[in-house]
């Protein structure tokens, strides 16, 4: 009886953590159409922030074992992150502007949780989507790509990132392919499990606010 009444108050915690994603991306989306871009945008690092921490919770990385892989994974991210904007090799000539917070050596700290919650979130898709290690690693690094081409498109107006010439490269797609690839790869190596429904929302409403803005920056 206690096992039952605690599932489902999970359950209906969950239901509320899904519905502050959502909330948070539908008024962001909102607020900035209506012409307060600058208030929405400037609470970017905290969405980030929350959203981990609310991926975390339910996926859950409950335990220090688990939650090394996610540092390995931010890490990494950051080292990469690191090496594009010094030397423009990896994703292209970018430079990170003054909304994702705090920056070390001119890489914002937020975006090595930005990489580390769409590695998890993806993984978790790709674990249900298809069986064989080598395809999960596949269309997790796919599901990264595609909702980076729709980011990118924001990023420059938002004061993100901006691309010396103007947008991402090619190269910008193919390095973000490959370093997903390390990731998940990695990850899989992990035989760690996450909320499927969970991630899913997440991954949703991040590419719904991007799909949106991807189109309304080109109105």
């Amino acid at each position: 009886m206690n096992e039952v009444i605690m599932t489902d108050k999970i359950i209906h915690t969950k239901s509320w953590a899904i519905f502050v994603i959502w909330l948070f991306q539908v008024s962001a989306i909102i607020g900035i159409s209506l012409g307060f871009q600058e208030w929405f945008i400037t609470k970017t690092p905290f969405n980030l922030v929350l959203t981990a921490l609310l991926l975390f919770m339910y996926y859950p990385i409950d335990s220090f074992r688990k939650a090394i892989p996610v540092l390995v994974i931010y890490t990494t991210s950051i080292i990469v992150e690191w090496i594009g904007v010094h030397f423009g090799f990896l994703f292209g000539s970018y430079a990170y502007g003054n909304n994702l917070s705090f920056k070390v050596d001119g890489v914002p700290l937020l975006i090595g949780v930005t990489w580390a919650t769409l590695i998890l979130c993806t993984a978790s898709m790709a674990d249900q989507m298809v069986k064989p290690i080598y395809l999960k690693v596949v269309v997790g690094a796919l599901l990264m790509v595609f909702i980076d081409f729709f980011i990118e498109t924001s990023a420059p107006p938002f004061d993100f990132w901006v691309w010396a010439d103007g947008a991402a490269p090619l190269r910008n797609y193919v390095a973000w392919f490959g370093v997903s690839l390390l990731l998940h790869s990695f990850y899989q190596q992990q035989k760690m499990k996450g909320d499927f429904k969970f991630s899913c929302h997440i991954y949703a409403a991040q590419l719904v606010f991007s799909i949106y803005f991807y189109g309304y920056h080109r109105l």
